[in-house]
């Protein structure tokens, strides 16, 4: 089940996000990591977001099974102005044990679902070309709009391309009127 992580909670949840974290990095996924790569410096990582999901900028969803938390994803609304119709998915990740299982598009669903009552538009994300997540967004009504060569490192420090994709919730100016 996909629950949202609230602020109040976010802090007592490092720990079981910093594992999943590794795990994904560890996997060999591309989310902004080289190895060696351990918990302190993914719960350092997490930790430097409190301040986004405490003004509410940064909004997660989570997973959780007995073990604790199995899969998330992020949701970053930007602040400038003229970007408001617009927010990143980020940090789409689910522990190799349970894939396979629908998590990751429970979790896009819940985060698309967020964006739209938050009168965002438009999503963006990027992730490794050829990467079982692309397999994800191209078959969950993404569209790939680039491939850039060599924009991010794999874990191992190999440079690898990236998919660019954005996906439309609401026609263009329709879901942000300019106020707010």
């Amino acid at each position: 089940m996909v629950e949202r992580l609230p602020a109040a909670e976010f802090a007592s949840s490092v720990g079981e996000l910093a594992a999943l974290l590794v795990d994904a990095v560890d996997d060999g996924a591309s989310v902004g990591f080289v190895t060696p790569f351990g918990r302190k410096e993914a719960a350092a990582w997490w930790r430097a977001q409190a301040p986004a999901v405490a003004d509410g900028s940064h909004l997660l969803w989570a997973c959780r099974d007995g073990s604790g938390i199995t899969a998330t994803v992020s949701l970053v609304l930007t602040s400038k102005p003229n970007a408001r119709h617009r927010a990143e998915i980020a940090k789409l990740l689910v522990r190799r044990d349970v894939r396979g299982r629908g998590l990751s598009r429970a979790l896009l669903a819940a985060a698309e679902q967020a964006a739209r009552a938050a009168g965002v538009g438009l999503l963006t994300l990027d992730t490794e070309t050829g990467s079982t997540a692309e397999r994800v967004y191209l078959t969950g009504g993404w569209t790939r709009f680039g491939i850039v060569p060599g924009y991010a490192c794999s874990p191992d420090g190999t440079p690898r391309d990236c998919s660019f994709f954005y996906k439309r919730l609401a026609a263009p100016g329709e879901a942000f009127t300019g106020s707010g």
